[in-house]
C-alpha cells in the first residue's frame, strides 16, 4: 500500500498543482483574447457559463454557485446587460426576483468563447483513455469540492 502513495509526496504534488495551473493558462489564452476585444473578463466568462448550463438562472444562484459577492456580482451584470448579451425577467411568482437569460448576442458570444476551449479539451479527452477521464473529472471534483 505505501508504494502506490508515492505519488503523493510533495514533489508530486507540487508538480500536480504546477500542471493545473498551466492547463489553466493555455485553456483560458484564446478566450482571454476574444474577451479582451469586448472589454470583458473571466468573471464575465463565468456567467455567461452559468446563464447558459442555467437558462433563467436568479441573481442568488449566481451568488452561491460561483461563490462571489452581490457588489461584484452587479457589476458583472451591469456590464453584460449593457453589452446586451443577458437580459432579465421578472419571476411571476415572485416579482422581488429576476430570471436571468442569454440574449442573441450573449449566446453568440458565449459559442465563440466555448469554441476555442472545446478544440484544446475535446482533443485531450479524446485522446485518453476512458477510465482516465472520468478518474480525472472524479479527482477535479474532489479538488473543487474540498474533500
Amino acid at each position: 500500500i505505501m508504494k502506490d502513495l508515492l505519488y503523493l509526496k510533495d514533489d508530486q504534488i507540487k508538480d500536480f498543482i504546477q500542471l493545473l495551473y498551466n492547463a489553466y493558462k493555455v485553456s483560458s489564452d484564446d478566450p482571454r483574447k476574444i474577451l479582451e476585444k469586448k472589454f470583458l473578463g473571466p468573471a464575465h466568462l463565468r456567467i455567461l457559463n452559468q446563464i447558459d448550463r442555467n437558462p433563467g438562472i436568479s441573481l442568488g444562484e449566481l451568488i452561491f454557485n460561483l461563490k462571489v459577492t452581490k457588489q461584484s456580482l452587479n457589476r458583472v451584470i451591469r456590464d453584460l446587460l449593457s453589452k446586451k448579451m443577458i437580459k432579465q425577467i421578472q419571476d411571476e411568482k415572485d416579482t422581488r426576483k429576476k430570471k436571468i437569460f442569454l440574449e442573441k448576442e450573449g449566446k453568440d458570444f458565449f459559442e465563440l468563447v466555448y469554441n476555442t476551449q472545446k478544440i484544446r479539451i475535446f482533443n485531450a479527452l479524446k485522446s485518453s483513455e476512458p477510465e482516465s477521464v472520468l478518474k480525472f473529472k472524479q479527482v477535479l471534483n474532489l479538488i473543487i469540492n474540498g474533500k
